[in-house]
């Protein structure tokens, strides 16, 4: 009867030992915060294998991290999926999305960087020293998709912007004190600038862009905007003669 008992026990034991023993290899998940640097989650985000394990490219874009600090790394991971972009974002205010108006950013901003990579005729993604990259979508205006349902003109729009903003190139970025800081997908809603041009009134100006006042709430430069669409209506230029 003893050694029944003492056989028992040691096979309670053994059971219990095998459902509570650790795994002998636990994934240990990481997040933006774990890193000090863009470069730095960058790096392990490569080393990581495909997939985005630890989610750390919320846009799928190839680069990990873009809200942490440079040093940045330019190196990317080969793109799984394009985001979706809107002809109608809904715009938010600095700290949450607002659905019932433009929102303020306060006084106003500028920011200078160098441009990572054009997304779409109305979206570019901008390195900031000591800030990272950020996207920015361009006040004021609204380009056709190029992603997901495509449509005409989209890429006549967004080689356009790449003409007129580079890869690697200087731009300027402002906000506009009467519009949200960011839309609803924390890009930055910037009048982006390169030498003399606002490049938003650029795209207009050339027929491949449409003014965009969110919610009858005119934006700063609207006016001017509305005025060189006119023009370009008038001449059917760029997408007013191709598409709309």
């Amino acid at each position: 009867m003893h050694r029944l008992i003492v056989t028992a026990l040691l096979a309670v034991t053994t059971v219990g030992a095998f459902f509570l023993a650790p795994p002998a290899q636990a994934v240990v998940d990481k997040d933006c915060g774990d890193f000090a640097s863009q470069s730095a989650a960058q790096s392990f985000f490569l080393a990581a294998g495909p997939g985005d394990p630890h989610q750390l490219d919320a846009e799928g874009d190839g680069l990990a991290c873009e809200s942490n600090p440079c040093p940045c790394s330019g190196t990317v991971a080969p793109l799984m999926a394009q985001p979706t972009s809107t002809s109608s974002p809904t715009q938010a205010t600095t700290a949450t999305t607002n659905p019932d108006g433009s929102g303020n950013s306060g006084p106003v901003q500028r920011h200078r960087g160098n441009v990572v990579r054009i997304t779409d005729g109305d979206t570019l993604k901008v390195r900031i020293r000591g800030v990272g990259v950020r996207s920015v979508r361009i006040l004021g205006i609204d380009t056709p998709e190029v992603y997901g349902a495509r449509e005409c003109g989209g890429d006549a729009a967004t080689t356009h912007l790449e003409r007129l903003a580079p890869v690697g190139s200087t731009v300027r970025l402002v906000s506009d004190p009467t519009q949200a800081d960011r839309d609803r997908y924390g890009r930055w809603l910037r009048y982006v600038e390169r030498g003399r041009k606002d490049l938003g009134r650029e795209q207009v100006r050339k027929g491949l862009a449409r003014t965009y006042i969110y919610r009858n709430d005119p934006f700063s430069r609207s006016r001017a905007y509305l005025r060189v669409e006119a023009a370009a209506r008038g001449g059917m230029r760029g997408s007013w003669q191709a598409c709309w």
